[in-house]
């Protein structure tokens, strides 16, 4: 089973970056020190040249796997819901009960992030909390039509479209399911992000988690015909 996930390769739109980092040993060594960079000094204070001083090569090697440092964000992220897509259908694709495959689907992306031996010279949970903290900036930018035309989301789109899916699944009578969808995805990382930063702005905490809440808030909302 290890072997079988080790074969997985996240695959990121290629006009993301300029050269696949996970092509070469410095690719990779810029997509893991350049996580622990922005997790430790945040988005704003991260520069391709103290990246460079951090991996002992220079700026310009860098800029020959991205041309910016948006860019890098974007891979990241896309890279971070990659790996949360290929998560989610391994966990719900033998599940054939509608309302079992919802619940392990809001359990799979709302949880709390564990790192993935899987991934060597990804860390996990680091990248998870530059997702939390900064994800939004990679399309709060008035290029986002833009990027959104080139595809950058796509891996983000797409997940929501199979969380969306599996909520007509199990409520076909529901009519907002892409709305609940992608408000599932967004409202877990603001959840986090409370708990992180303004504890009195959440009832989730060590022993409430994201997961309880949202778990009590869709089916609640939802109603299954079958059942009813």
């Amino acid at each position: 089973m290890d072997q079988l996930f080790q074969s997985v390769k996240i695959v990121v739109n290629e006009k993301i970056f300029v050269k696949d980092p996970e092509s070469s040993k410095l690719g990779k060594k810029i997509i893991k020190q350049g996580i622990v960079m922005i997790a430790e000094m945040g988005f704003d204070s991260f520069t391709f040249k103290k990246l460079g001083e951090q991996i002992g090569s220079n700026e310009s090697s860098i800029y020959r796997y991205f041309e910016n440092k948006h860019k890098l964000l974007l891979y990241l992220a896309s890279w971070y819901w990659g790996w949360m897509e290929y998560q989610l259908v391994f966990a719900t694709n033998s599940i054939m009960d509608p309302k079992d495959k919802l619940k392990r689907a809001i359990e799979i992306v709302t949880r709390e992030t564990k790192e993935d031996s899987s991934f060597s010279h990804i860390n996990e949970v680091l990248l998870n909390k530059i997702v939390v903290n900064e994800y939004s900036k990679s399309y709060l930018t008035k290029e986002v039509d833009l990027d959104n035309r080139e595809g950058y989301f796509v891996i983000y789109k797409r997940l929501v479209g199979r969380l969306s899916q599996m909520i007509r699944d199990y409520d076909a009578t529901y009519d907002y399911p892409s709305s609940l969808a992608s408000g599932i995805l967004e409202g877990s990382l603001h959840q986090y992000f409370l708990i992180e930063h303004f504890k009195s702005l959440t009832d989730c905490d060590a022993n409430t988690t994201p997961t309880h809440y949202f778990m009590d808030l869709v089916f609640k909302l939802l109603k299954n015909t079958a059942d009813g």
